[in-house]
């Protein structure tokens, strides 16, 4: 059976969805303040790996778990929601199946309670 990883189409498909994400994240006023100070170039290659990773792809991802990566954030409900619907957006512009959307917003999903501090 291919990974996530490889249906959507590896590193390039990766490299692209992280790219147009955060497009879309640092223009979304719900989320867009929780990145203002952020050096971007080194939060998307961190996301990069952390998706390669969770997509079932080679792994080089050493970051913190998602509870110490998000708990100074204070992250709400509609934190979570707005991240999860623009990476789902973007997933779709870049031709990922409906299929393959809903199991990325599964592995979002199982998160949620670390990334929300719950």
């Amino acid at each position: 059976m291919t990974t996530l990883y490889e249906r959507i189409g590896g590193e390039p498909a990766v490299d692209k969805a992280v790219d147009v994400f955060y497009e879309k994240v640092i223009a979304d006023d719900r989320i867009a303040g929780y990145f203002e100070n952020l050096d971007m170039f080194a939060q998307a290659k961190k996301q990069k790996k952390f998706l390669t990773m969770v997509f079932g792809g080679p792994s080089e991802y050493s970051g913190l778990d998602m509870r110490q990566a998000h708990i100074h954030l204070g992250l709400g409900e509609e934190h979570f929601n707005a991240v999860v619907e623009n990476l789902a957006l973007t997933l779709k512009e870049l031709g990922v199946t409906p299929e393959d959307i809903g199991e990325v917003a599964k592995v979002a999903n199982s998160v949620k309670d670390e990334i929300l501090n719950r």
